[in-house]
């Protein structure tokens, strides 16, 4: 798969929604897969099954 970038559009509980920052298509994840910090309107850089936080 190959590196993606995102933006946490919402907060659900224990689950984030993701929008793709190319194609505007959207991803419900777990908030356990994503780094510590992330809130809504994170930018968070998808590579190597991984995500990171992005300035």
């Amino acid at each position: 798969m190959e590196p993606k970038d995102y933006t946490v559009s919402k907060i659900e509980g224990e689950y984030a929604i993701l929008k793709d920052a190319q194609t505007g298509d959207e991803l419900f994840i777990a908030m356990a897969l994503l780094p510590l910090g992330t809130d809504i309107g994170s930018k968070l850089h998808y590579e190597m099954l991984e995500y990171t936080l992005i300035d």
